[in-house]
């Protein structure tokens, strides 16, 4: 984490609910949906920090990609589980962001967990190694949606990121 954000990080979180598309024909979700997973729960984080992405686009010119990702794949989830998908960000750059996100397999009492947590809810969640399903590191470009070529985040959507996240 950068000097620009000193004080604790809040985790996101976002639940999903796996449904019989997101899994193969035994049930177990399909590698590459883990990262959809992930990049819904970014999405969201963007919006609780008040920031819509068609906005930027609009406005300011300026989108968000993958650039890279490393995932660490520990246990299935299945048709039907419920999980949380966490984003926390793990490092603000000049032109990128990047995340560490846990996708979790969630017990009926932590249904209702979803918007920024305190890490003390986050190290209880991780605390059951058996439901902590994928790990992900992914890092986040910003680019200049005309060209895109990289570019400075928007001053104003670092103000907004550190506020929240």
């Amino acid at each position: 984490m950068n000097a620009e954000h000193e004080r604790e990080t809040r985790i996101f979180v976002w639940p999903v609910r796996v449904y019989y598309e997101d899994t193969d024909s035994g049930g177990v979700v399909y590698y590459a949906n883990y990262l959809k997973f992930m990049e819904r729960a970014r999405s969201e984080w963007l919006r609780h920090c008040g920031i819509e992405q068609d906005e930027l686009i609009r406005q300011y010119d300026v989108i968000f990609a993958v650039r890279a990702v490393q995932a660490d794949y520990r246990r299935p989830a299945r048709f039907n589980d419920l999980l949380a998908v966490t984003a926390e960000l793990s490092e603000l750059g000049r032109a990128s962001i990047s995340f560490t996100q846990h996708v979790l397999r969630l017990g009926a009492a932590s249904s209702n967990l979803t918007g920024f947590i305190a890490p003390a809810i986050y190290q209880r969640m991780l605390a059951d190694s058996d439901n902590r399903l994928c790990l992900g590191q992914i890092k986040i470009a910003c680019l200049k949606a005309s060209t895109l070529r990289p570019c400075p985040i928007p001053t104003h959507l670092i103000a907004e990121i550190t506020r929240v996240g």
